[in-house]
């Protein structure tokens, strides 16, 4: 068997159209549909999506996306995202489900992947700074879990209408999507941002949850084709995670039961449905951004 040809049957299953057909996935259509149909997309064709796209890294470099070296070391430059930071190389695993959602995250949030990436890079460097100054480990803090929180199960939510989001935030999972339906289908948009919760798309369960930032839009807005809407939330998500504040604790992102938005699982459609405590919690009420 010629090296192509164990290549291509150690390739995981890729169905383009079946991942543009799932509502999990829409914020990733734009650059899906700009790549291959007919097999898993490769590092060249994902850096050439990214040059094409003028996409870079929080350092203002251009990135593409390598193969992983597999040196662990605790330098600052050589770390995951400080390596993304200064050089713009992406470490990305050939035929990895994971890290091809990672990419087509960067390809779909350009502006807020390169604000984590920078945020990453000077947390990283504050660690180094004091490592270096008492000879003891870093701690790695609130700042980072926030921004790899987010990074790894994150979900923008445009809202129009601030009742719907107070709901959203107080955990009243069925007045939202049961008693406010109608409300939530013309006035509320879900785009998943985080690629560990894209990779679930591919299995959903049960108590899949993100964690959500939710940000006003106007009914203008929401009526945006797409990719625009895409757009606009992540400049609203790159604003944000610009702010200090944004980084003081992981209780600030509301969590969301995925499979609760409505159409994004046919049992929801059922009442009844919401009343499984066991998916939809009850819990604290999150603070607005």
């Amino acid at each position: 068997m010629s090296a192509a040809a164990r290549a291509s049957a150690a390739a995981p299953a890729w169905d383009r159209a079946a991942l543009l057909a799932s509502p999990w996935l829409g914020a990733l259509h734009g650059p899906l549909r700009a790549l291959p149909a007919d097999r898993f997309p490769t590092r060249e064709d994902l850096s050439a999506l990214a040059a094409a796209r003028g996409v870079t890294s929080g350092g203002g470099v251009p990135l593409v996306f390598v193969a992983p070296d597999g040196v662990r070391t605790r330098s600052l430059d050589a770390q995951y995202e400080a390596r993304i930071f200064r050089t713009g190389e992406v470490p990305t695993r050939e035929l990895s489900r994971h890290d091809l959602f990672n990419a087509l995250a960067w390809l779909a949030f350009p502006r807020t992947k390169a604000v984590l990436n920078r945020r990453h890079y000077e947390e990283l460097r504050e660690v180094s700074r004091a490592r270096g100054a008492t000879g003891r480990p870093g701690v790695r803090g609130t700042a980072r879990d926030v921004l790899t929180l987010f990074d790894e199960g994150g979900m923008l939510v445009a809202c129009a209408d601030p009742e719907l989001a107070a709901l959203l935030r107080g955990f009243r999972w069925k007045a939202l999507f049961c008693g406010h339906r109608a409300e939530v289908v013309a006035g509320m948009r879900f785009h998943v941002f985080g690629h560990a919760i894209h990779e679930r798309a591919l299995a959903p369960f049960r108590g899949v949850t993100a964690k959500a930032l939710i940000f006003p839009a106007t009914p203008h807005e929401l009526a945006q084709p797409a990719e625009a809407q895409v757009s606009q939330a992540d400049a609203h998500a790159a604003a944000y995670f610009d702010r200090p504040e944004s980084l003081a604790s992981t209780r600030l992102l509301a969590p969301l039961p995925v499979l609760g938005i409505p159409g994004w699982a046919a049992a929801n459609a059922d009442p009844a449905y919401y009343d499984d405590v066991t998916q939809f919690r009850p819990g604290r009420r999150v603070p607005g951004p």
